[in-house]
């Protein structure tokens, strides 16, 4: 059927069915210019609000059942630049027992502070140089997708380097797990060491148990 021949309700229909293809090709979350694609302009987004058939998260991002979707989803969907980091990376890495109530990610330091101004799931930003945010980073599998994170090593370095930020008890727990991690690589923890200039940090408190 032509365009031109649908009732408004079937447009409607359409364009919603349009709108759920969208999010589910982009992990649930889309921008406003990703709406503007399928002909709409910001008072058709406005409308479908106010109808209740998708949810403003933030400033220029759309979502359907929003609050419904998994934490690990949203943040893949809207952090996908930035790198899982410090306690929620320990936590992903099983190096951390207990879910941290808030996702700590690194970000390039260029990055607009607006972007983290959400209320769900609650998120805190660490900015950093662009060459040091991509060293030593890894994919895993997060939520229904992939998300960039530190690797072991690496992340061990920022818990020294920043160790007056963690609570005493997570940073005591992640340093135990990784002593006794029979995965890790010395070699890449001390080159990650001199690069954030924390190998004194690294021999005083984990090389005696190495």
């Amino acid at each position: 059927m032509s365009e031109e021949k649908m009732t408004r309700q079937e447009k409607r229909e359409k364009q919603i069915a349009q709108i759920q293809e969208l999010m589910e090709k982009n992990g649930g979350i889309v921008k406003t210019s990703q709406l503007y694609t399928l002909g709409m302009d910001y008072r058709r987004i406005q409308t479908f609000v106010d109808y209740g058939v998708i949810e403003r998260v933030k400033n220029g991002y759309y979502a359907m059942n929003y609050h419904k979707k998994r934490e690990e989803d949203i943040i893949a969907a809207m952090f996908s630049d930035c790198v899982l980091s410090m306690e929620s990376a320990l936590y992903c890495h099983k190096y951390l027992k207990v879910k941290p109530f808030k996702w700590t990610i690194a970000v390039d330091k260029n990055t607009s502070k607006s972007r983290f101004k959400i209320d769900y799931p609650l998120v805190q930003p660490y900015y950093t140089e662009p060459e040091v945010l991509r060293m030593g980073i890894m994919q895993i599998e997060f939520g229904n997708s992939e998300m960039t994170i530190y690797s072991k090593e690496r992340l061990i370095c920022d818990v020294l380097k920043y160790e007056n930020r963690m609570e005493r008890e997570d940073l005591q727990q992640a340093l135990k797990n990784f002593i006794m991690d029979k995965n890790k690589d010395i070699a890449k923890l001390l080159n990650y060491a001199k690069e954030r200039k924390v190998l004194s940090k690294v021999r005083n408190q984990i090389g005696v148990w190495l």
